[in-house]
């Protein structure tokens, strides 16, 4: 048993004082707000949930910075994906495991708890599927357990190019299966996954699923998360009328029976009544604003999605730059941009921009990643505490401290964070960021150089 003393704490009911945190056997035994800390207990000043990150290729983390030079053509995401096709052409198994592993140090040390990782690199370098079907994913589970992340996987579905089954290309070889590999893959994912780690399933997107592969994936797997990309791309959308007649969130909600166990990736690029129906669906819209930015993708319509009520996480995608204050920042600011307004995601009921966003995302990520969340007894045992010394934080109470991490701070806010009741992150800092930054390295340097 861990107990974890903090002088104010994010609880379900708002923030109270003086509150003792109970952990045994990776979950939270107990909450105790007014009680004095105890000798033995870990003392702490500012205590809030860990946050879920709902949407990740870790592997990418090792290719970040390296499309940042403009070419001859137009640059957008489909001039990103060739450079991210040519950096995989490089990678083995231990390759990724290291990455990975980099990309979770990263995610811990930025707030997030749980990562749902869309793991699509399948095959070997020419294609061919490896002897152990879960070979790849395997290695994202090490990877996770030797970093201590939470992990809900979704093997990705990607069978094609384009709308309407078309053959996929050169650079797809790595991603693609059929139905019934895919199922292999599953249930050997199923047996490798740790006992407080989930399976769910990724059709990658309508470009690279047919309606009837959809139709026989959900079939196949009536529980847990199903999480798909759907319109980030205006090129996107285009194809999908030109193909279907139908917008790809329009498709979807009136071909796929889009519900709570559904997470729709990006969204972007919706009508009113699209958001408005995707909204009433209970499904979550997983946003990744720092990618979405980085690629030039577009900007989400959350206002108007969240004053209908949905719900929304938010993921880091591409892992160009993993902190999770950041994504909510980048969040509210591309609102403000577009609105040419302030604190637009803030609410009558909640003006606080950062806890309306804060909030949102915990309950909409625990729910896209198959995972309840809090500090409440009952709960997986996973914290963050902030740094009540760092300048950002002075002077600061309640809601206020949101506004500061999110808003004001240069640096991380971030002290420690436990993860299933383990202390991951001291000072801000990995207990294992020394050695997995070192492996990291040297896969990084060697790819680039075979590059």
């Amino acid at each position: 048993m861990t107990v974890l003393w903090s002088r104010t704490a994010l609880l379900p009911s708002g923030w109270a004082d003086d509150v003792r945190i109970v952990m045994t056997d990776g979950a939270i035994a107990d909450v105790v707000a007014g009680n004095p800390a105890q000798p033995g207990d870990d003392r702490h000043a500012i205590a809030i949930p860990g946050l879920p990150n709902v949407h990740s290729h870790a592997f990418q983390r090792g290719m970040a910075g390296l499309a940042e030079h403009r070419g001859t053509s137009d640059e957008n995401f489909w001039s990103w994906r060739e450079v991210m096709y040519r950096f995989l052409d490089q990678l083995q198994p231990d390759d990724v495991e290291a990455i990975c592993a980099m990309a979770y140090v990263e995610m811990l040390e930025g707030g997030y708890t749980r990562v749902g990782e869309f793991h699509y690199l399948h095959n070997d370098i020419t294609g061919a599927g490896y002897a152990d079907p879960a070979e790849m994913a395997g290695r994202v589970i090490t990877a996770a357990a030797e970093t201590g992340i939470g992990l809900t996987l979704l093997p990705v579905f990607y069978a094609h190019s384009d709308f309407g089954g078309h053959a996929p290309n050169h650079g797809q070889r790595r991603f693609i299966s059929d139905l019934d590999r895919f199922a292999t893959l599953i249930e050997a994912s199923k047996r490798l996954i740790p006992a407080d780690g989930v399976v769910g399933i990724a059709p990658h997107s309508l470009r690279a699923v047919t309606e009837a592969e959809l139709t026989t994936l959900v079939a196949l797997h009536p529980d847990g998360p199903i999480h798909m990309h759907a319109a980030e791309q205006v090129k996107e959308v285009e194809a999908s009328l030109a193909f279907s007649g139908a917008r790809p969130v329009q498709w979807l909600l009136e071909h796929a029976d889009i519900d709570a166990r559904w997470c729709l990736i990006h969204a972007t690029h919706m009508t009113a009544a699209e958001t408005a129906a995707l909204a009433a669906s209970d499904a979550v819209a997983g946003l990744c604003p720092i990618t979405e930015s980085n690629l030039g993708d577009g900007i989400f319509p959350a206002a108007q999605f969240l004053s209908a009520g949905g719900r929304i996480a938010t993921g880091t995608d591409s892992n160009v730059l993993i902190d999770a204050a950041q994504e909510l920042r980048t969040l509210e600011y591309s609102q403000r941009l577009s609105h040419r307004a302030r604190t637009v995601l803030a609410s009558a009921d909640q003006p606080s921009v950062a806890r309306r966003l804060f909030d949102a995302t915990l309950h909409g990520g625990g729910q896209a990643l198959g995972r309840s969340t809090g500090i409440a007894a009952g709960q997986p045992a996973d914290l963050v505490t902030l740094d009540a010394d760092h300048a950002a934080l002075c002077g600061k109470r309640g809601d206020q401290l949101l506004d500061a991490w999110v808003f004001a701070a240069r640096s991380s806010c971030i002290d420690t964070v436990w993860r299933a009741g383990r202390r991951l992150v001291t000072g801000g800092r990995h207990v294992h960021a020394e050695s997995v930054t070192s492996r990291y390295r040297q896969v990084v340097e060697r790819v680039l150089r075979q590059s």
